[in-house]
């Protein structure tokens, strides 16, 4: 299971390894050291927590807190403070921030506050993923009752969503591909894990290789901080392929990869990665037709 990740934003080289060395053994941590950088992190990376010191060159840490919240209302932030700072820490409680941290703390105190900030997080994530789950189950409900033909597909995906199996969806565009996906996921032993949707032909083709498997810091031009793929975000749970169609033959073969090895490798890595994903793919293509072209590997149908 992917560990959360924490972005510490500290104009201090030291107060950040400080904090880096402390929770590195329960947390990915990413760092930044002014309130610019750290807002290209989090535009790049997908971050669970930010410990945001209030005293920042260039951008005091309140204008941060309200540039985060305007990227991700949800993220939670604590921010870390001077004692004779902490009546703005409390001031910026009323902008959005979770809670506030006050120079010198003990290691348990640092460990608790994150802790909590995190289960928040992941609990209002649980609440939206249900309320959504609710309204896609009612939506397939009404098609299920309404069409014979779905009912017949419906008793399909129950029996899919027992297996392990990889599963391709074939249809035309508009035909509810992803939301036969979701249905599988739903039914299946990991409905209480991640479900991750990507479509590979929405995203530039010089960044799909880092969207699908992520990247590490200075893998190329703009990759300022590790950034989880969608492989990782969904572990233990499924990642949704749509139009797996239009991948080029290399992505091709690195798809084929992962699945055959459950591994993968970040761009710019040099260690590989397990994981623990079930993937459902889906394509408008004509798969038959694009393996006697040469347009699709054979071995990955």
């Amino acid at each position: 299971m992917a560990r959360p990740v924490i972005l510490v934003v500290d104009d201090d080289p030291g107060v950040r390894d400080a904090f880096r060395l402390i929770l590195e053994d329960h947390y990915e941590v990413l760092d930044a050291p002014d309130g610019p950088q750290a807002l290209e992190v989090l535009r790049a990376a997908q971050v669970d927590l930010v410990l945001l010191d209030i005293r920042l060159p260039e951008m005091d840490g309140i204008e941060v807190l309200e540039r985060i919240k305007a990227i991700d209302e949800g993220l939670e932030v604590i921010l870390v403070t001077a004692v004779k700072t902490v009546r703005t820490a409390v001031a910026a409680m009323k902008l959005g921030a979770f809670d506030y941290l006050t120079k010198p703390f003990e290691e348990d105190e640092l460990l608790a506050l994150c802790n909590r900030a995190l289960e928040k997080r992941s609990l209002e994530r649980e609440v939206t993923f249900l309320r959504g789950e609710l309204a896609r189950t009612r939506d397939f409900e009404e098609i299920v009752g309404t069409h014979a033909a779905m009912q017949k597909l419906f008793r399909l995906t129950e029996q899919v969503a027992r297996t392990t199996a990889t599963v391709l969806i074939t249809g035309e565009s508009g035909t509810g591909k992803e939301l036969i996906a979701r249905a599988i996921h739903r039914q299946g032993p990991r409905r209480d894990r991640p479900f991750v949707a990507v479509n590979p032909a929405a995203v530039a083709e010089s960044l799909i290789e880092s969207e699908l498997f992520g990247h590490e810091k200075g893998a190329f031009t703009g990759a300022y901080q590790r950034k989880l793929g969608k492989f990782e975000l969904a572990q233990g749970g499924t990642l949704f392929l749509d139009e797996i169609g239009t991948l080029k033959a290399e992505l091709q073969a690195k798809l084929l990869r992962v699945l055959q090895e459950r591994e993968i490798e970040r761009v710019g890595g040099t260690r590989p990665v397990k994981i623990d994903v079930r993937v459902i793919a889906a394509t408008n293509v004509d798969v038959k037709q694009a393996v006697a072209r040469g347009a699709f590997r054979e071995d990955l149908y």
